[in-house]
């Protein structure tokens, strides 16, 4: 089995560079035997990338945090095509890396220097299969970009629910290989709630197919949920069937200061209470992160004036006709109700301010700002990212004590969140890169971890752990479940080709 790291207490620096060329002796051998010709024999000449300007994009994750190497770029057109790949990469004692849009923020779809190994990439495997409208259910490949998925259910005048920032460019595999989340997620839920099937390649190169779309099947392991969230560590999902909703007819949206991280609880209660769950986001953007968000896009404004110290995006949307309904003033009933709530919470002290949205474009530029956030994040200077899950009323608690560790460390924070469902991204930050060299970051993310363990939280929400939380999982993951993962890696790859030394750290 194929190890990323090397363990620098086991041995020498000299160890190190024997490992390193024994390594590299391996990607000569793969290369010598012929292997590129018997790729390029399964997937066609074309489809096949070797050159090291052409590879350099698949190479390099989308944070420019990691970089690594391989033998090739493998771009197969169909679940067949990735079953004689896996065979022959088992053969030859290659690893396999599946890449989607590389998008991704922990490092998980890039391959490790120094290992033997491909990225398959899926980007050709995106077709929309077949979408149901009796059943409300749409098939779609691994490769499909997740906007191109929306828009298709959109046309069917159906809701494909799962969206964040990177909806133009990231696809559905990589969205399942980590069941990414997303801001929809308070009532919709993350990918994994979303997907009732698969098709997928397991490591001996057997197809798996479950795409029947069936929402009641009890017979036996529910494999789809394991390798969901698996980052390509248990095999490579080739194509997915998905549950479609009702599209809303009328939405909603506002932007509101509020009194506290305490009240935002109550707000959020109050309204999902008064509307029958329908808030669909709760977007955390506070005053720290408006202000990074004008400064990196000064026609981005906040929609309230003065500082928002506690700032929310919120959006509720209906799909009933009667909610869409318009009164003699030209407001809907949803908006009606509303804003009946929020003068409520207004009255109660909990909502200081409010903004609503009254276009479809005023709705685009919220949305606008929220998605801008962590190309702001990155823009303003040097940082850290966790991303992190609480229950909603630990949250507080948690902003309270961490932000004063922070600054007590000599850090600024810019933190935003899916709030509804708990989900934080946590920044800590320094706008200069030189001084961020000197700050305590190790101390502050030792405190960050033992603070989010008391309080109940995960280290990892929505991003997956890739390569970069590796070290966290050793340290924070109970032994008796990381036993349990790699006994279940070691049954389905035995051979450990798939996507090796990602998600489930080695031994300590």
């Amino acid at each position: 089995m194929y190890h990323v790291s090397f363990n620098e207490d086991a041995g020498s620096e000299r160890d190190r560079e024997e490992y390193d060329l024994r390594q590299t002796a391996k990607f000569v051998e793969a290369a010598s035997a012929g292997f590129v010709e018997d790729l390029r024999a399964i997937v066609g000449e074309t489809r096949v990338m070797t050159d090291a300007a052409a590879m350099a994009a698949y190479l390099t994750d989308w944070t420019h945090q990691f970089t690594g190497e391989a033998l090739a770029v493998v771009s197969p057109i169909d679940a067949e095509q990735v079953s004689q790949i896996v065979k022959l990469c088992r053969a030859k004692g290659v690893c396999i890396v599946p890449q989607g849009g590389n998008t991704g923020l922990a490092g998980g779809g890039i391959p490790s220097p120094n290992i033997p190994s491909i990225v398959l990439s899926l980007s050709k495997m995106n077709a929309i299969r077949h979408l149901d409208e009796a059943g409300r259910t749409i098939v779609v490949e691994a490769g499909a970009i997740l906007q191109v998925v929306q828009n298709h259910a959109d046309d069917h005048d159906l809701l494909f629910p799962l969206t964040f920032g990177a909806k133009g460019s990231c696809s559905i595999g990589g969205n399942l290989a980590t069941n990414a989340g997303g801001s929809n997620v308070v009532r919709y839920g993350n990918t994994r709630e979303l997907c009732l099937g698969i098709e997928a390649v397991l490591p001996d190169g057997s197809i798996f197919n479950g795409l029947s779309g069936l929402r009641k099947d009890n017979t036996g392991y529910d494999l789809k949920d394991l390798l969901i969230g698996s980052e390509g560590t248990l095999g490579i999902i080739t194509a997915a069937v998905f549950k479609l909703f009702p599209k809303p007819l009328t939405r909603v949206t506002a932007f509101l200061s509020l009194a506290s991280v305490d009240a935002a609880v109550r707000v959020l209660n109050r309204i999902q209470d008064h509307t029958g769950q329908a808030v669909e986001a709760f977007e955390y953007v506070p005053q720290p992160v408006l202000a990074a968000i004008e400064k990196a896009f000064p026609d981005l404004k906040s929609p309230l004036a003065g500082p928002v110290e506690t700032g929310f995006l919120l959006e509720v949307g209906s799909s009933r006709a009667v909610d869409a309904r318009m009164d003699e003033s030209g407001s809907t009933q949803l908006s009606t109700e509303t804003l009946a709530v929020l003068e409520e919470l207004m009255e109660a002290g909990d909502v200081l301010d409010a903004v609503v949205a009254s276009s479809e474009q005023q709705r685009a530029a919220f949305w606008r700002m929220r998605e801008s956030v962590l190309e702001s994040i990155l823009k303003y200077g040097a940082s850290y990212h966790f991303d992190i899950s609480l229950p909603l009323a630990n949250i507080s608690k948690f902003l309270q004590d961490m932000d004063a560790t922070a600054h007590e460390l000599g850090f600024e924070t810019l933190t935003i969140g899916h709030f509804g469902d708990g989900n934080l991204h946590y920044a800590l930050a320094c706008p200069d890169r030189e001084r961020w060299q000197s700050l305590p970051l190790e101390q502050a993310k030792a405190r960050a971890f033992a603070l989010l363990k008391s309080l109940n939280g995960s280290f990892s929400a929505e991003h997956g752990i890739g390569q970069s939380k590796l070290d966290v999982m050793l340290k924070l993951k109970e032994p008796a479940q990381l036993d349990a993962m790699r006994a279940i890696k070691r049954a389905l790859d035995p051979d450990g080709i798939m996507n090796p030394g990602r998600l489930v750290p080695d031994s300590a």
